[in-house]
């Protein structure tokens, strides 16, 4: 009953969208509308597939399909549900669900589709680790859509920002988030990463992909702890001084007293103090130095032994120093170069007889006489202002003199710090000009200072300071280069040495950076990709395919066919074969490049099992790329190709055997080959007695076996009879009127064949017959017409447009001019 009553209102609610349509040509009311979705919408995957379903709350119409793009499927009649599998290979795939409702008017309901690619992160610093500096962070997200994407920070795995995005394109694209904030000492060790999300709302989050995770380290310069600036210490007692500092990068120190440097640690050992002073203590990394005085008070007596100090020597053979003509001294040596702090032993030596006194003034160290030589020593030579000078006073033919000579000697510190910083430390787009410095802490002499930069192992720039110190200075050198592409990843470092002439090469005298590695942001370029390829059915996708592409931020693969976006993942069939474009992009740039290819597969049949065929028809291959080569067997034994060259003995059981590189195929099929009839008698002629009997046959062969039937004049004396496959014609008592032609028909659906028959009658001169007489006359009557009738017209013709001038004669016997008229009569003047 509920059906019953609910009939006539579905008929009224047709019949008002109906009315409503009459007028508004395609518009089709919402609340009218038929059609109802299974799901309203489709969140998925990039290259899935779903499938749709689509329902009418009205069954009365002439065809429901979906429209996929620009292309409509099947059309069903009669139902109220209709599905479809949708591919979402094509990032702006459009689907509705359409129903016919007359000739002209269509309701349609449109699937809303979201097609995704999940995030790719990419994290990394935009500048260095500076206390006090602002600090940039940047995230790098590889997705689609944008507008869904919510990008969150998080520091030690609590959220700190969240950005949303607006922009609208529903392809894939990088978008950037940047954290900044000004970093301080607190934030050392902390945990940032960016985590990116894409959000549909109702239909529930995507999965969160998070980046890799980034450590901050805060560089800042150094400082002093608490520690006593004065010490107490009996006289003759040893002391340690601290001095302890903090910094990042570890700060290296230095010692000094009275203008000597003591030590590189950041304790000081002082042995037997005997006096007070002042220690400098110096703290020093890339980003500053501090210095501090620390005290020591002796306080009290107490006699000091005098110190033995062991003196090695630096130069194993020195060569000796001719002094100026006159002054019988010679230094061994008489140049040296030694590393400020290390030990030194000079000789000196005099060819003079008579020698009054001879010594080194020198201010401190130790002197080692003899008779003609003394000998300087220092432990550690901790003064850079030192100038040792050796003088010997003498006696040379009565009289007193006196000569000196300074030793030449050079003291180097090699660099407590190389280090590379970039004016811009983050990434850079290709074609940006990057200054590197390299800064040199604590060298010394910087004359002899050179600086060599690197890239990998190459050498780039040497630069030769000529600046004429002779303490520790901080020292720098720029470097220029144009970023590209091929310069991304690569280490750039630098390199300080002193040029010295030293007999210690076991003590280096260069020192390198921590490399500078650059990171250079280009568009890409497809390289390495083959023109043409030929691959296997099934077992072949374009995301295998061997294509090389160069960019940064790595690029995404993008492939087109006809246009239109192809799911890279998905398995390549054999109508699949063609032209298809390669897409490389980031947000730099784009590059495209062309590629046949060639989808193989093994062999296949599509063919029956049974054929009926004419001879020399030609109806089944097998299929495969390349083409197989084929062999034919017939009862278990190679034949030829019934193909080539077919005849009617061909029929039987074959058995096609298809192989090309991919495999081999078998199928086995029943050939009937038709053929068109043929009569066994043939044309023939036969005699008869008057008043005799007699037969005329005719069989034939065929297939399918032909139908036969005579063409004759009938008679009541004639009489057809069938006998198998045989038709037969008899005659009984035979008159004249018997005698003619008898024409055998046989007809089949490959064709037709006829063969006659020659009946005659014994003693007689013409077989015809006297109807065949009346029709011979009758036909040379019309022949005989014809002729005339064509005569007459040309003689017609001859004459048209000729004229006859005649005289007449009046009634009074003269002549009378006769006027010409065109149609050759005449007419009286």
């Amino acid at each position: 009953m509920l059906t019953a009553c609910m009939l006539p209102l579905r008929m009224l609610g047709l019949l008002m969208l109906m009315l409503s349509l009459c007028d508004s040509d395609s518009i089709c009311p919402t609340e009218l509308n038929p059609l109802t979705l299974g799901v309203p919408r489709v969140i998925e995957n990039y290259g899935a597939s779903v499938e749709v379903n689509c329902t009418s709350t009205e069954a009365d119409h002439m065809g429901m399909y979906w429209r996929i793009g620009n292309n409509d499927s099947g059309v069903i009649h009669g139902g109220s549900f209709i599905s479809h599998s949708v591919s979402l290979s094509e990032w702006n795939v459009t689907a509705e669900c359409r129903i016919k409702l007359n000739d002209t008017h269509e309701c349609s309901k449109e699937l809303e589709i979201t097609i995704y690619q999940n995030p790719r992160v990419y994290l990394f610093p935009v500048n260095r680790e500076v206390e006090g500096t602002l600090f940039e962070l940047q995230c790098d997200i590889d997705v689609a859509p944008v507008q869904n994407l919510v990008v969150r920070w998080l520091k030690d795995n609590q959220t700190i920002q969240t950005y949303n995005f607006t922009n609208t394109t529903t392809t894939p694209v990088i978008e950037s988030s940047t954290l900044a904030f000004n970093i301080s000492r607190a934030e050392h060790g902390a945990e940032l990463r960016c985590e990116a999300q894409l959000d549909f709302g109702s239909h529930g989050p995507q999965l969160p992909v998070h980046s890799g995770k980034y450590i901050v380290s805060v560089n800042y310069a150094p400082e002093f702890k608490n520690t006593s600036e004065d010490f107490f210490v009996h006289e003759g007692d040893d002391v340690t001084l601290n001095c302890e500092a903090e910094g990042r990068p570890q700060p290296t120190f230095h010692w000094k007293h009275d203008g000597k440097k003591l030590s590189d640690t950041n304790n000081l050992n002082i042995t037997r103090v005997n006096t007070s002073g002042t220690y400098i203590c110096s703290a020093i990394n890339s980003l500053g130095n501090i210095t501090k005085e620390i005290h020591v008070r002796v306080t009290m007596n107490i006699p000091a032994a005098p110190a033995v100090i062991t003196t090695p020597a630096v130069i194993t053979t020195p060569e000796p120093y001719k002094p100026r003509a006159g002054c019988p001294l010679v230094l061994t040596p008489a140049k040296i170069v030694v590393r400020f702090g290390d030990p030194v032993s000079i000789n000196c030596s005099t060819s003079a007889a008579s020698i009054i006194t001879m010594g080194w003034e020198v201010t401190s160290g130790d002197r080692i006489h003899n008779s003609t030589s003394v000998t300087w020593s220092l432990e550690k030579v901790e003064d850079w202002s030192i100038k040792p000078m050796c003088f010997v006073t003498y006696e040379e033919n009565g009289k007193e003199l006196q000569c000196s000579l300074d030793l030449n000697i050079t003291l180097y510190k090699t660099p407590d710090i190389v280090s590379v910083s970039a004016s811009n430390p983050g990434p850079v787009m290709e074609g940006t000009e990057i200054q590197l410095k390299c800064d040199i802490i604590n060298v010394t002499p910087v004359q002899n200072l050179t600086v060599r930069w690197y890239r990998g192992t190459d050498i780039l720039q040497t630069d030769v300071l000529d600046k004429n110190r002779k303490i520790p200075v901080n020292m720098s050198s720029i470097f220029y280069f144009t970023a590209e592409r091929d310069y991304n990843g690569a280490e750039f470092k630098c390199e300080a040495e002193l040029q010295l002439e030293t007999n210690r090469p076991d003590l280096g005298h260069n020192l390198t950076s921590s490399p500078y590695t650059a990171m250079v942001y280009y568009k890409p370029l497809i390289k390495a990709c083959q023109g043409h390829i030929a691959r296997v059915e099934h077992e072949f996708s374009l995301d295998k395919f061997p294509c090389q592409a160069d960019g940064n931020p790595p690029p995404i693969f993008l492939w087109y066919y006809d246009g239109n976006i192809i799911n890279a993942s998905e398995p390549l069939t054999r109508t699949q074969s063609g032209k298809y474009t390669a897409e490389v992009s980031n947000r730099f740039g784009s590059s495209k490049t062309s590629v046949d290819i060639t989808i193989e597969y093994g062999p296949t049949f599509t063919c029956d099992d049974h054929y009926e065929v004419k001879v020399n028809s030609k109806l089944c291959e097998p299929e495969g790329n390349p083409k197989p080569d084929i062999k034919w067997f017939k009862s278990g034994t190679i034949v030829d190709s019934p193909w080539q060259s077919m005849t009617k003995n061909d029929s039987g059981s074959y058995m096609m055997n298809a192989t090309n590189s991919h495999g081999t195929a078998t199928h086995k099929l029943q050939l009937d080959v038709l053929f068109a009839p043929e009569i066994k008698e043939g044309t023939y002629s036969k005699e008869v007695n008057l008043d005799g009997n007699v037969t005329l046959d005719c069989s034939a062969e065929g297939n399918p076996l032909p139908d036969l039937h005579w063409n004759y004049t009938t008679a009541e004396n004639v009489r057809e009879t069938t006998r198998g496959h045989q038709k037969s014609l008899t005659i009984t008592r035979a008159t004249s009127t018997n005698a003619g032609f008898y024409i055998c028909v046989a007809t089949n659906n490959v064709g037709e064949v006829t063969s006659t028959v020659t009946l005659m009658m014994k003693g007689k001169i013409c077989v015809f017959s006297w109807r065949f007489l009346w029709w011979l006359l009758i036909g040379l009557i019309v022949v005989v017409f014809i002729v005339i009738l064509i005569v007459f017209v040309h003689k017609r013709y001859k004459k048209h447009g000729r004229y006859s001038f005649v005289l007449d004669r009046a009634n009074d016997g003269s002549d009378i001019p006769m006027a010409p008229q065109s149609n050759g009569t005449t007419d009286t003047v």
